[in-house]
């Protein structure tokens, strides 16, 4: 087991346990030292105590091997034993009184529940209005002609608690002003100390900052209209596939947890997972399900990390979403570039801009691999009818593979109690008003008590994606009709096609 993509599982409990969980901390312990010259590399760990290997070249301490050796062991320690324990368990989207059926058919309730839960509320959605107008304010002072937009996950709704904002400032400068929008940040101190960071040497340069009354992150960049042009290609795209959503929440989640959700980690960006899920849709065989939200989510789910786990040839195929989609060779791909650049590892074609490779930065994409490939495995043994952990009723199938920290729980409920304590709070949907209500929430979401907790299933209408500032109410996020649950039951293999994966009635609260 791979603690960088996996954590201990239920039926893992028992005698050994501690024992393992003794000697991998040891281990950890030793590797992290502050290890100086004449200091000893960690070889091993037996039964507690560390047997010692010094790397020596001409009689001296070898300290490149020993750093590399630390290096080689840092992402693994960052992830090992996640402590999840508390009030959750680290699935606070289980509602406690819900029947939750066997099988693959629990799983398909829990990511229901599981995107009920994660998706933006109102709370959410003020804060970061709040955020995006104070920016704005400050940099149309500085150049009235200059326009901001909203793209990525806030612009098309797909964003998580911890999610950052993503701006971009449209206008007309002979060089970029990233120096000069520090310094107007800096005056205006909205800011928290220290988090301005000006990347002038990235290929999209970009101004990051987090802000000093919510703690929410936010990026901006420069006259780059493709953002917000796939933003709206997104949207597009959740229309055709009511799914997509509920699928890209549990992946996101997925590779946040194991650190895998930034390129410059080595994993792979947010939009590059969206393409990824929107050609698995596409090429589906079953298209009369998952153009509808009749189609089993947890089928979906299996066969998404089957697929880019252990199917798909990364080193000969690449992704197209442009009429239609389709699988591409890579040697033909090649020919449509241009600065004599070579198709990635995960070659996936920017469908507004067909010579760029969307996911040629994400160099860690075989360690994307390898967790889609564990998840596939720890889902496909647990939904199999035969197996004795397959009731969804006592142990989360989806906690398996995703968690929620419980610091994010913590803060969400913070910032909607602050929120539901302002006493001149708006109840219209998008109003900014002239108190903008700027309280000092110190937190990246809200939890969810305006939302149905009933376990009934059969959700009213979601509410509309909450319009932005007033500038852009006119570009509000997705929202599906409704949550659909009465989905049919979809085969992957031969033994879910059986009465055991039949639904049970809700129980009443």
């Amino acid at each position: 087991m791979d603690p960088s993509i996996s954590w201990l599982q239920p039926e893992q409990e028992g005698p050994a346990k501690q024992l393992w969980l003794r000697i991998w901390q040891t281990q950890q312990e030793s590797d992290n030292m502050n290890l100086k010259d004449g200091d000893v590399e960690v070889d091993s760990v037996i039964n507690g105590f560390a047997t010692h290997k010094v790397g020596l070249i001409n009689g001296k301490t070898d300290k490149n091997a020993i750093h590399s050796r630390r290096r080689k062991d840092r992402p693994a320690s960052r992830s090992v034993h996640r402590k999840l324990s508390g009030d959750f368990g680290g699935c606070p989207w289980r509602k406690p009184k819900f029947s939750y059926p066997k099988g693959v058919m629990g799983l398909h309730q829990e990511i229901e529940h599981f995107y009920h839960y994660m998706s933006p509320t109102e709370a959410e959605d003020k804060i970061r209005e709040e955020v995006v107008a104070r920016i704005e304010k400050i940099i149309i002072s500085k150049w009235p002609e200059a326009k901001v937009e909203i793209f990525g996950s806030y612009r098309t709704g797909l964003y998580l608690p911890t999610s950052d904002i993503d701006l971009v400032v449209i206008g007309k400068w002979a060089n970029l002003p990233l120096r000069t929008l520090e310094q107007e940040f800096l005056e205006k101190d909205i800011a928290v100390q220290d988090s301005i960071k000006v990347l002038d040497k990235a290929s999209v340069p970009i101004v990051k900052l987090t802000d000093k009354k919510t703690d929410i992150k936010v990026d901006i960049s420069f006259n780059m209209c493709n953002g917000v042009k796939s933003a709206e290609l997104i949207k597009t795209f959740i229309e055709k596939f009511p799914v997509l959503p509920k699928l890209v929440y549990v992946l996101k989640q997925f590779l946040l947890e194991r650190d895998l959700n930034e390129v410059f980690t080595g994993g792979i960006s947010s939009y590059s997972l969206i393409l990824m899920c929107i050609s698995f849709l596409q090429l589906h065989p079953r298209q009369e399900n998952v153009r509808t939200n009749n189609a089993n989510l947890g089928v979906l789910l299996i066969e998404f990390f089957e697929l880019y786990g252990r199917k798909f040839n990364y080193i000969k195929t690449g992704i197209r979403i442009r009429d239609g989609g389709n699988y591409l060779d890579k040697d033909e791909m090649q020919k449509e570039m241009t600065d004599g650049h070579r198709p990635s590892m995960l070659c996936i074609e920017d469908p507004l801009q067909p010579s760029n490779d969307i996911g040629r930065s994400s160099y860690g994409v075989l360690q994307v691999k390898r967790a889609f490939e564990y998840a596939y495995i720890v889902l496909t043994n647990v939904v199999h009818p035969f197996t004795m952990f397959n009731n969804c009723t006592y142990e989360s199938i989806l906690g398996r593979i995703i968690r929620v920290r419980k610091n994010v729980i913590i803060q969400r409920q913070r910032v909607e109690d602050s929120v539901r304590l302002k006493p001149s709070r708006s109840s219209s949907v998008g109003s900014t008003g002239s108190s903008t209500e700027e309280s000092a929430v110190s937190s990246e979401g809200s939890d969810v008590p305006t939302r149905d907790t009933s376990p009934n299933m059969n959700y009213t209408p979601r509410r509309q994606a909450q319009q932005k500032v007033q500038h852009f109410k006119n570009k509000s996020g997705f929202r599906s009709n409704h949550h659909s649950t009465n989905g049919h039951h979809m085969n992957i293999h031969n033994s879910f096609n059986n009465n055991s994966t039949k639904r049970k009635k809700p129980m009443k609260q």
